[in-house]
């Protein structure tokens, strides 16, 4: 008997602990279609009447205003590198009332600046932060593929004047080989890959402990890391490649931090399926080395598209493109699932955005207690038409 209230104390003790670290963040009976219905309902278009293909938008808020970069065309449904109609335009959005006060052209193929001029081609994957009270920092990659090596560049925005600052500057990349413009050819952990295009800021910068960091892709070497910003924003130093993500083709990531200082990467696979899943994870201890972790189990009948690994107030948000039919019809990307932990292990599922008009590239920032988003949508025949944007929460 003595023996066996100890053990029984202690397996007491365990399932309380359990049902603690466990605890529900969503209330019973909850309804992520409901909810995602909700957000949808609340969005608003911020692309210009003009435009005919729009796609991955990205935002700060700042000042009561969403200011939001997206590459758009005038010509058709959808984006490419290869179209070197594609530009660049910044929305501003009055976060009070959702109205677009403004849409200001950014960059496009062949613009002249005061001290340098853009070469023909599209303005790609564009990106944005805040660089100091008055200024936003945004970046894009100038592609010409097969002709020559594409380019980030950046250039700031003054938020007082609402206008950009006409000059124009590359960004820099920083390895163990040295510093270089910030061009495909030197991010490839695989000497035999020469990629001209398709190197990119891809996820949302993300704040640690004092540091911003950003996860890098080259899409079409499928090889992918994540990168440190240095202080002045002008230059992204490599600190490690993923694991085997060429031999996987694996792209599009989105990284975070666990509780423990564990980093955690979702990827976007292009390549092989596993019992029906497509996002593979990849974890790291220090941000350099890389190892593939176990695959969620709730995370399945994925398809190939941008996930996003957020925390705000303590809650880890994980979105990724599940494999969905309407009316009996396959559409692409017309579901997107949002999953949400307070440790990185135990997950509920908070946002379901199902839609003929499509919901995908998703982007999610917090603002002053409310977290907002923009994506993009389209329609069944033609997708990528246009950025929406609005409250999540």
């Amino acid at each position: 008997m003595r023996n066996i209230i100890p053990a029984l104390l202690f397996s007491l003790l365990i399932s309380c602990s359990h049902s603690v670290s466990v605890k529900k963040i969503l209330p019973e009976n909850w309804d992520s279609y409901s909810a995602g219905d909700k957000v949808m309902d609340g969005l608003v278009k911020v692309t210009a009447p003009q435009v005919k293909g729009a796609h991955d938008a990205e935002f700060v808020c700042f000042d009561n205003k969403a200011y939001i970069i997206t590459m758009v065309n005038d010509s058709m449904p959808g984006e490419s590198p290869y179209w070197p109609f594609v530009y660049n335009t910044l929305s501003v959005i009055d976060l009070k009332t959702l109205h677009v006060q403004k849409i200001i052209p950014v960059s496009r193929g062949n613009q002249i600046f005061e001290n340098d001029i853009l070469p023909e081609g599209a303005c790609f994957v564009p990106r944005i932060i805040q660089k100091d009270t008055k200024t936003l920092r945004c970046f894009f990659a100038s592609e010409q593929p097969e002709i020559r090596q594409s380019q980030i560049w950046y250039l700031d925005f003054d938020v007082e004047k609402e206008a950009f600052i006409d000059r124009i500057y590359r960004m820099k990349f920083k390895t163990d080989e040295g510093v270089f413009d910030m061009q495909p050819q030197y991010f490839c952990e695989d000497s035999t890959i020469k990629p001209t295009a398709g190197f990119y800021l891809f996820d949302s910068f993300k704040n640690f402990d004092g540091e911003t960091y950003v996860a890098v892709n080259n899409f079409m070497a499928k090889q992918n890391g994540l990168a440190k910003m240095n202080a002045t924003l002008d230059t992204v130093e490599l600190l490690g490649y993923y694991k085997d993500s060429k031999k996987f083709a694996l792209s599009e990531s989105s990284v975070n931090r666990l509780p423990d200082g564990t980093w955690m990467a979702i990827c976007r696979n292009d390549g092989q399926q596993w019992d029906g899943t497509n996002y593979l994870f990849q974890e790291s201890k220090d941000g350099k080395s890389w190892d593939f972790s176990n695959r969620f189990d709730f995370v399945v009948n994925g398809i190939n598209a941008k996930p996003t690994f957020n925390k705000f107030n303590g809650i880890y948000y994980l979105g990724w493109q599940e494999k969905s039919q309407i009316d009996g019809k396959e559409i692409p990307r017309c579901l997107f699932n949002v999953d949400v932990s307070r440790d990185g292990k135990n997950w509920e599922r908070k946002y379901s955005f199902k839609t003929d008009k499509s919901f995908q590239y998703p982007t999610f920032h917090e603002y002053n207690g409310s977290i907002w988003l923009s994506v993009t949508q389209g329609d069944i025949e033609n997708g990528k038409k246009r950025i929406m944007f609005g409250k999540l929460e």
